[in-house]
């Protein structure tokens, strides 16, 4: 099978880093994919690299996780003349790949957090092209919901998975205990500034390990200086690997303002450390039947205490119940799950050529 994957934006991230992980799998599974992404970091050139997959870059706009490019479309046209499935992962990718899949061609799309517009939310647009699409993989209720207002039939909807890597990694030699750990991008909807404060909230506040960059960088370096917590919070950066730093952990902290689904969480969960997240999301799901611990969003002084009765042991979670719902997001049985949705597709489509549909005034100063 020859599947086109296209990424709006390649940079290190959970989304990202799911999609190399399942293309490794799959090509495992004779599998051949042609990753194509409309824009890149540095730093995602070399999250490829790591996963030995070859990335096809247009580079020649910004923003298209949330914009709808023609200009996009257009370098995209002739790259998928030849696929056998398309694969668009975020607005702007399956946006763009529906207008320029061949005819036929099935195109499925994946969304992988809750979409936090930047403009007014371009929905004409959204809705002509869910149109085109022949599946839709929602990561989280609140994508659900999002697609389905917008039109989404709803036999169209499948449930989107992320492999989670790591899940027999055994702890970091070296690493101080007790200590919490932090792992994503550093950036304001992870609510990194939240475990900071919450830190600084604490009798005595233990190593912390945020692993992760993002824009937040400089802004929570600076935090960390004017709390006075340099000793105890400790930032290597990106961390392609974070399995080692959290097993052994004594807790795995997702303090986020917005989360569909937290593959640092599930990571913890598979390797019996305590979580503690927010009430946002998809987290109270995540973290359900007590595979972790939930605290209101934005209150510092709640996830202090909750932090220090984990540390404690006045609160337990049910480790045997987050190691059984990890070992369903094996980057085996994820890949399985894609491959089936894939061949079903195949087996099924038929498609008339899509009409390139007109561009709202409203949308002018976006494309």
């Amino acid at each position: 099978m020859r599947l086109t994957r296209v990424i709006a934006k390649l940079e290190p991230g959970g989304a990202q880093l799911a999609a190399l992980r399942i293309t490794a799998e799959l090509s495992r599974r004779g599998v051949t994919t042609r990753l194509l992404a409309g824009e890149t970091t540095t730093e995602g050139l070399d999250l490829c690299a790591t996963h030995g997959v070859a990335v096809e870059v247009w580079g020649q706009g910004e923003g298209l996780q949330y914009r709808p490019s023609r200009a996009f479309a257009d370098w995209l046209r002739p790259r998928l003349a030849d696929a056998a499935i398309v694969h668009a992962h975020m607005f702007g990718a399956w946006w763009a790949a529906a207008l320029a899949v061949p005819a036929g061609v099935p195109l499925v799309a994946s969304e992988h957090n809750a979409l936090r517009w930047p403009a007014a939310p371009p929905w004409e647009e959204l809705s002509k092209s869910l149109a085109r699409i022949d599946g839709f993989f929602a990561h989280g209720a609140q994508v659900r919901e999002a697609m389905l207002g917008a039109g989404l039939a709803p036999e169209k909807l499948m449930e989107g998975m992320s492999p989670v890597a790591g899940l027999g990694s055994a702890p970091r030699a070296g690493l101080p205990r007790p200590r919490i750990v932090f792992a994503g991008r550093l950036h304001e909807e992870k609510g990194p500034d939240l475990m900071l404060d919450a830190l600084a909230r604490m009798a005595t506040p233990p190593d912390t390990f945020m692993l992760g960059d993002g824009p937040l960088e400089p802004a929570l370096r600076a935090r960390v200086a004017e709390l006075g917590l340099e000793r105890e919070v400790h930032m290597p950066g990106w961390v392609a690997d974070p399995g080692p730093f959290v097993a052994g952990a004594t807790v795995q902290v997702v303090p986020s303002r917005d989360e569909a689904w937290s593959q640092s969480a599930v990571l913890a969960m598979g390797l019996g450390v305590p979580v503690v997240g927010t009430a946002v999301g998809g987290l109270p799901h995540t973290l359900a039947d007590g595979r972790g611990l939930l605290v209101p969003p934005e209150d510092p002084a709640a996830l202090a205490a909750l932090l220090a009765d984990v540390m404690a042991g006045r609160v337990r979670h049910e480790r045997a119940a987050g190691r059984a719902y990890a070992q369903r997001f094996t980057v085996e049985r994820v890949a399985a799950h894609y491959l089936r949705a894939y061949q079903e597709l195949r087996a099924n489509s038929g498609h008339e050529a899509p009409e390139r549909p007109d561009t709202p005034a409203t949308l002018a100063g976006l494309l």
